[in-house]
């Protein structure tokens, strides 16, 4: 069983601060989603010009922000409250996420769907990297076996 990761406490938990995460991420979804905005402007044929960026395709960019910030919101929430990090968390930030993509094409069956399939890749991901992560003592190890020392300059013995 030394191949398994060690198991985390319940005590070792530290809460986060869940609107700090939630704007945080949600930014950074919103950057991503100015990305995607900005491509779907380019390679759309319009006469808008520059501006449908933000006229033709804003909406991409809110999209991508609310998804980031309801995951983010949603599942620093929920470990807070279950007072565990693990894979159940991210199945929870997931769905939320998901249905706020299916409700965007204003169907509650597609909200519904799209729920589970996020939520269900999000705690698949979160649960491989579980299985895959590595303590920090192991990752000092690696790191130290990776990057070799520098070698001393040798110092001349004066006669």
């Amino acid at each position: 069983m030394s191949g398994l990761p060690p198991q985390r406490k319940e005590e070792d938990y530290e809460p986060t601060s869940s609107v700090k995460n939630a704007a945080t991420v949600g930014f950074q979804a919103g950057m991503v989603g100015a990305f995607v905005s900005a491509v779907q402007n380019a390679l759309g044929s319009h006469s808008s010009g520059a501006t449908g960026f933000l006229t033709r395709s804003g909406g991409t960019i809110g999209t991508f922000a609310a998804m980031g910030a309801a995951f983010a919101m949603t599942e620093s929430v929920v470990a807070n409250q279950r007072e565990k990090k693990d894979a159940l968390n991210g199945v929870a930030g997931g769905c939320a996420a998901g249905f706020l993509a299916g409700i965007r094409t204003r169907s509650l069956p597609i909200a519904v769907a799209s729920c589970a399939v996020v939520g269900a890749a999000m705690g698949t991901f979160d649960y491989a990297g579980d299985l895959a992560g590595r303590s920090k003592e192991e990752k000092e190890e690696k790191r130290r076996e990776f990057f070799k020392p520098l070698p001393q300059p040798v110092s001349h013995a004066s006669n």
